[in-house]
């Protein structure tokens, strides 16, 4: 129980801001519970976004997308954003495959990474906006984050590592399928929770997002030869986005 606690803790101290000044060692057991409670950490993201959705609900809808946006970018410090800009700028390059991977590494920001970024974060916006105003269930909220960093995790256990270095391949020697099987536990309970027809879409959007993720691997290796974790990362933001894509396209064309 104590490599479950310690583990949690590290990912929370990796995946969020929030402060818990706690020193946990960093070993096999811990680092395998860390990865396990990936969904945890973005269900309790999710229920920060739900809270705040239940108690802001008297504003004007704008104004309420825009606060639950800024609010899911402070959970996680941006820290997946980054990787996104990495990658966008490495692609944006056209350059050949070690050029690629330099420019990833490099600090410095480029107008690729600026332009993806700002267009992320205007689509998840305005996919926010749209959701609340079609009176989406505050459930969805406390799903997609856990969902897209379940992906994460899948796609990190599945697909080629690029290179045997960096923090993806320190992580990956920890986690095997049945890490992958005991993090859905989590997400369970709270299925179990769910009314019927927020069920039957999250169910949906599982099938989705794995679909959505093969693809994206697919195109990550063709690309890069492999992943990192920066690709990682821009896996937990594009599925993020591609949720909320699904997710607001189910209530127009259904539950209108």
């Amino acid at each position: 129980m104590r490599n479950a606690f310690h583990g949690l803790v590290l990912a929370l101290q990796f995946l969020t801001r929030v402060p818990v000044p706690i020193a946990c060692p960093w070993h096999a057991g811990s680092c395998r519970w860390a990865l396990r409670a990936f969904p945890l950490v973005g269900l309790l993201i999710g229920a920060g976004l739900a809270l705040l959705a239940a108690l802001w609900q008297g504003l004007p809808t704008p104004l309420l997308a825009l606060a639950l946006l800024s609010l899911w970018v402070a959970l996680s410090g941006g820290l997946h954003l980054d990787g996104v800009m990495d990658v966008a700028d490495a692609l944006g390059s056209n350059a050949p495959l070690e050029k690629r991977w330099a420019i990833m590494k490099d600090a410095q920001v480029g107008s690729f990474a600026i332009l993806t970024l700002v267009f992320l974060l205007a689509w998840k916006g305005v996919l926010l906006w749209a959701l609340l105003e079609a009176g989406a269930s505050p459930g969805l909220l406390v799903l997609l984050p856990a969902l897209a960093r379940f992906g994460a995790l899948a796609l990190l256990r599945l697909a080629p590592l690029a290179r045997r270095e960096g923090l993806a391949w320190t992580w990956r020697q920890h986690l095997a399928r049945r890490d992958l099987a005991l993090s859905l536990l989590p997400l369970a309970v709270v299925f179990g929770f769910l009314p019927v027809g927020v069920w039957l879409l999250a169910a949906l959007l599982v099938f989705l997002l794995l679909l959505f993720l093969s693809l994206f691997g697919l195109a990550m290796v063709r690309v890069f030869t492999g992943i990192n974790g920066d690709i990682v990362g821009a896996a937990i933001e594009g599925g993020e986005l591609w949720l909320l894509l699904c997710a607001w396209s189910w209530w127009w064309c259904v539950m209108a």
